[in-house]
């Protein structure tokens, strides 16, 4: 009986990537899986015809070879048991799959021999500025852990004049693959934690660390216009990977501390500013402090408590901004407080002179309105 061509095997077309190939493999192969269909004769066939198409396919000789000449052009025996024709495990399938999902692939040691490669961990570092910092930017240096290269035994964490040893347990791969039922996982050496060497004779500078903590010191640019809760990322600055894994990153994450005078909303300001009753009254000149001096404004006569003044461009260029926020004073009336019986004598005959409504249209409305409501 003839061989059906390949790429109808798995159901893609001629020009399919790599990616579709093996994902049209995996659906079908798990598909027909003698595991999962026992004493199915059929989807046992089909199994073995869709694992010789994916074995030619997926092979680029192969596939430029069977591309060119059909099935003359390839050996569908070759490769042993594994190839073209042979059943394999069904484990296989899923192995495949989670080590593509957890990266525990070629290149990262979980298949290709020796022990596994883990990027180092990543380390936070907290620091505490001002607002005026935040807004300017500046320049700083931090001391942060680092872990450096034991001298005395040279980063092996062996004793001098000892090395390590290949796992017994792991072989040197630095993990072992258990079978549970259907599924196999590989998981890290228990006995090498996926070093792949054991040290019998440890180093008594590093405890067989291999390496000893000290601290370093770091110079860190902090931008113009950081918002409180940003982090800085100086790369590489992290952990020691393991293995000859890369380091991991140093973040520095920024906390800005409560100002006296302002409150940031983004890249604006605000500010409260007290003003006399006199002063609301007739109106005038106030100064009105910012991040880079004093600013003036003209306050209307019968400034209410609670008016909003802004200024624009005084407030905070952000980080990601082109141009600077802005600056809100919120005008409050201050009540005046301890007042002598001269004082008090004088508020009182002056109020005899309010009695106008026209003095008070804010308290005229809301009586209205309250009479209004008890109708």
């Amino acid at each position: 009986m003839a061989k059906r061509d390949y790429y109808e095997v798995l159901g893609v077309p001629k020009n399919a990537s790599e990616d579709e190939l093996k994902k049209s493999y995996r659906k079908l192969a798990m598909k027909h899986h003698p595991d999962r269909n026992p004493d199915d004769k059929s989807a046992e066939e089909k199994f073995k015809e869709v694992k010789e198409a994916y074995e030619v396919l997926s092979d680029a000789r192969k596939r430029e070879a069977y591309d060119r000449f059909g099935h003359a052009g390839v050996d569908p025996s070759a490769g042993g048991g594994g190839g073209p024709g042979g059943q394999g495990g069904f484990a296989d399938v899923f192995g495949d799959i989670f080590g593509d999902i957890f990266g525990q692939g070629r290149g990262r040691g979980g298949g290709g021999g020796g022990a596994n490669v883990y990027r180092g961990a990543d380390l936070r570092y907290g620091m505490e500025i001002t607002l005026e910092q935040a807004a300017a930017g500046f320049a700083s240096e931090i001391r942060v852990p680092s872990w450096e290269s034991c001298e005395v035994c040279a980063g092996s964490g062996a004793k001098p004049g000892t090395k390590p040893k290949i796992c017994g347990t792991c072989n040197g791969q630095g993990t072992v693959r258990m079978q549970q039922g259907f599924f196999s996982i590989q998981q890290t050496c228990p006995t090498c934690h996926g070093r792949g060497k054991v040290i019998a004779d440890p180093c008594t500078a590093c405890d067989g660390a291999g390496r000893l903590k000290k601290s370093r010191t770091l110079e860190v640019k902090i931008p113009a216009g950081i918002d409180d809760g940003m982090r800085i990322r100086l790369s590489g600055n992290g952990e020691p990977g393991v293995n000859g894994g890369p380091p991991g990153d140093l973040y520095v994450e920024i906390k800005v501390k409560e100002h006296p005078v302002f409150q940031r909303e983004g890249d604006d300001l605000h500010c409260e500013i007290p003003i006399s009753f006199v002063t609301a009254a007739l109106g005038g000149k106030i100064q009105v402090p910012t991040l880079h001096g004093r600013a003036e404004i003209e306050l209307p006569e019968g400034t209410q408590s609670g008016k909003t003044f802004r200024l624009r461009g005084k407030g905070i260029k952000g980080y990601h901004s082109s141009y600077p926020g802005d600056l809100y004073a919120h005008v409050s009336l201050e009540t005046p407080v301890r007042l002598n019986d001269r004082q008090k004598k004088l508020l009182r005959e002056f109020e005899t002179t309010l009695q106008d409504p026209k003095h008070s249209p804010q308290s005229k409305g809301w009586m209205d309105k309250v009479k209004d409501f008890f109708q």
